[in-house]
């Protein structure tokens, strides 16, 4: 009898199975939503625009109604009224530029650090009462600042700091919004094994925060950084209380005294306002990338 080899098998090919859901699906917007997203971008750089215009422009321009739309030949002329300008103690604006970085800096710096060591702490570290201290330090949130002036103003009057950098910079040497932001990133974000290795291979404490804490939390220190930093910049009322017009003010507080006389220059304030939106400008297009890096990463380990 004849053997009967059987046929070889024939190789199956992978069937191509589409792809569904979410995963490697890539969205593109059509027309309607590129149109949305065109507007709202107008509208957001409206209100700057706008500023910038009514800088530009005289004080009797911009009292006509409809106001004008278009940027007018003043605003080298505004610019240089609003840097001339003398306030009721003398001080320039420069000065009082010069006041509100320094404040900003000292700020935004001893916010993040200090947040930052108190959220490790809170995250990571296991002590007696450390729940209940942070439900205190988030139950602090609620409080209106407000709240606070009287007795801190005492407190800084009976330091005769009254007109000094230090009433202001002091009281927001951290917060309790840094505090629980830093920590919520860090309970996610830095695993515990890596905490234990460090400490295996004889890692102390400042070297573990060093080397693996801050290069971890660096995306979320970017963000309140800046965060903390606009609100440092923009803070009036503490200032004019802590400070005073008369005093050594900061920048708001010198603009404040502009539009505070009989004689109102809307377009001169326009100028002011222009001139404290630029640094915050600058340090947008600075560190843009590290803060949109903070949030997205900040959203993907939530």
């Amino acid at each position: 009898m004849t053997a009967l080899t059987p046929p070889a098998a024939v190789p199956r090919r992978p069937s191509r199975r589409p792809v569904t859901g979410g995963a490697g699906r890539q969205h593109h917007g059509g027309p309607v939503t590129y149109l949305i997203l065109i507007v709202v971008a107008l509208a957001s750089l409206f209100p700057l625009y706008f500023s910038v215009v009514a800088a530009s422009t005289s004080q009797s321009r911009i009292a006509q109604s409809p106001p004008p739309l278009v940027p007018g030949a003043n605003l080298l002329a505004n610019l240089r009224a609003v840097w001339d300008y003398n306030g009721p103690g003398g001080h320039t604006l420069g000065l009082a530029m010069v006041n509100s970085v320094i404040v900003a800096a000292a700020v935004t710096v001893s916010t993040v650090l200090f947040s930052t060591f108190a959220g490790f702490a809170f995250a990571k570290l296991r002590f007696t009462g450390r729940n209940a201290l942070m439900v205190f330090v988030v139950a602090t949130i609620a409080v209106p600042p407000q709240l606070s002036v009287l007795p801190l103003f005492r407190i800084i009057a009976g330091l005769h700091w009254t007109d000094q950098l230090q009433s202001v910079i002091l009281p927001s040497l951290v917060t309790a919004f840094g505090v629980f932001f830093m920590r919520q990133y860090l309970s996610s974000a830095l695993p515990t094994e890596l905490l234990e290795a460090a400490r295996m291979d004889g890692a102390n404490s400042w070297r573990t925060v060093w080397h693996v804490v801050f290069p971890v939390a660096r995306p979320a220190m970017a963000v309140l950084g800046m965060l903390t930093f606009v609100q440092a910049w923009n803070d009036f009322l503490w200032p004019l209380i802590a400070l005073t017009p008369s005093g050594n003010p900061t920048l708001q507080v010198a603009l404040a005294s502009i539009g505070g006389g009989y004689d109102i220059n809307e377009s001169v304030i326009m100028a002011g306002a222009v001139v404290t939106t630029v640094p915050l400008l600058i340090a947008f297009a600075v560190f843009g990338k590290q803060i949109v890096g903070g949030v997205m990463q900040g959203a993907v380990k939530g």
